[in-house]
């Protein structure tokens, strides 16, 4: 019995620490990202990094999303003869859940764990203590460029998986299960609200500053050597992705 008290406040005391640690970067990368100079070049390598090498992987999750999700709510609605409405169903999820939260998911997975990997890296090797006595601020020079690119990159490629799900869909709904082409535009244009596509845009600038916030934080305090970047790159992916979830229920709970 003692023994399990002590695992529980071991882990307790870990849990406390680390919320600590990583509201304490919080709170960092806010206040450097306002001192200036802004390191614009710094920060479109990171945008570029995080945005435009995702970009694949990307149109590639939307657009097979937007295919299978057209087929599974065809069937579906094809049993109370409400075929016309697959067009309106899938744009909405699109736009509300899958678009944000499929490319946040993946995202993490190429660039967060990067992220990760790389700061560890830099860690393990001393590379930011000797930021630190060239009196450079390693939050200011590490931290602060990859939480604006993913803030910033997250909703742009949000669109973009929207808009190849809606592709994906409209290629599967037309040619495939035969439904009329001007009835499947037109349903979208008339029951998709902007407000679906704005608050789609907020979920996923969020899942940006979740993603490259905890890649951060997980490389920035990496310890152990070579083992201990490992570690922190698959804790990195598994917590922001469990983050992700957990704060679109929230979203989609206040907003919806």
């Amino acid at each position: 019995m003692i023994k399990f008290f002590e695992i529980l406040g071991r882990f307790i005391i870990k849990t406390i620490e680390e919320m600590g640690q990583l509201m304490l970067l919080v709170v960092n990368s806010f206040i450097w990202t306002f001192r200036p100079p802004l390191r614009i070049r710094a920060i479109f390598k990171q945008m570029e990094f995080v945005g435009v090498k995702s970009l694949f992987v990307v149109i590639l999750t939307g657009a097979f999303t937007g295919a299978v999700m057209t087929i599974q709510i065809f069937y579906g609605f094809s049993m109370f003869g409400a075929e016309s409405l697959v067009s309106p169903t899938l744009a909405i999820a699109m736009a509300r859940e899958l678009g944000p939260v499929l490319t946040a998911l993946m995202v993490t997975g190429r660039a967060g764990s990067a992220i990760a990997a790389e700061l560890g890296t830099m860690r393990v090797t001393e590379q930011i203590d000797a930021l630190y006595v060239m009196a450079a601020n390693p939050i200011k020079f590490l931290v602060v460029p990859r939480i604006i690119a993913g803030v910033f990159m997250l909703p742009i490629l949000t669109v973009v998986a929207n808009l190849m799900g809606v592709l994906g869909g409209y290629l599967v709904g037309v040619i495939l299960l035969d439904i009329n082409a001007s009835i499947f535009i037109g349903n979208i244009v008339e029951f998709l609200n902007p407000s679906d596509i704005f608050n789609g845009l907020i979920k996923s600038a969020v899942f940006g500053f979740i993603l490259t916030l905890i890649g951060c934080y997980k490389g920035f305090y990496t310890t152990g050597g070579a083992e201990g970047v490992g570690r922190a790159t698959t804790e990195s992916v598994v917590m922001a992705s469990i983050l992700i979830l957990a704060s679109d229920y929230i979203m989609t709970a206040i907003m919806f």
